[in-house]
């Protein structure tokens, strides 16, 4: 799975030491009288926003690097001495297709998150009241525990006023690809893709309550 304008090399691994984003913890607590330990990592709630262009009759998604993906794609033998030979592994073993989505790191309501997500990184410019909120669960149970909430919203080719991208001064290098609803109900059906589960789950709740009505 390629991407535009993607060169990945030079690349080390180091132990954690700080980070704007995730936080290492542990919680010790009793459980029935007995006594226990829970490592956990603190993250920032997320939006997930399912997109789809009814000009296009299209499912609006992106593709971008993972690295945590990436890092796994790659046998434990190959990363021990701190490393990774980026041109014996090909950056595609960490590249995911996914829904546009982001972290709630603002002053912002989820849905003027969402809002600005969709425009940042699809280019599409929605007014707030055309995005629906439709499931808040939690993401990672056993290691955060966040909140993960999914919007939906429709859009069309007048609504682009931008290619998308994602925020190039963040490091940001995001591909906007289409996937027509065939193509979103085979990629359902695969046995094996490079998607996280809330990403299968917007698509599998695309295609019971939206796709049929379009």
């Amino acid at each position: 799975m390629a991407m535009q304008n993607l060169v990945i090399d030079d690349m080390k691994v180091s132990a954690f030491k700080e980070s704007a984003f995730v936080k290492p913890l542990s919680l010790e607590f009793k459980q029935n009288g007995k006594q226990r330990k829970w490592d956990m990592i603190k993250v920032h709630d997320s939006v997930i926003i399912v997109i789809f262009n009814i000009n296009r009759q299209k499912l609006i998604l992106v593709k971008q690097f993972r690295p945590a993906i990436y890092y796994s794609s790659v046998p434990a033998v190959d990363k021990e001495n701190g490393t990774i030979d980026t041109s014996k592994y090909p950056p595609s073993l960490g590249i995911t297709l996914e829904f546009c989505a982001g972290i709630v790191d603002k002053s912002k309501s989820l849905v003027e998150t969402a809002r600005d997500e969709v425009l940042e990184e699809c280019g599409y410019d929605v007014p707030i009241d055309k995005i629906q909120k439709f499931k808040t669960v939690r993401a990672g149970v056993s290691t955060q525990g966040a909140y993960q909430t999914f919007f939906y919203v429709e859009v069309t080719d007048n609504m682009r006023i931008n290619q998308g991208g994602g925020l190039v001064d963040e490091g940001e290098v995001i591909d906007v690809v289409e996937m027509s609803i065939p193509e979103a109900e085979a990629y359902a059906e695969a046995l094996d893709n490079l998607s996280p589960p809330g990403f299968l789950f917007g698509l599998l709740w695309f295609l019971k309550n939206k796709s049929t009505t379009l």
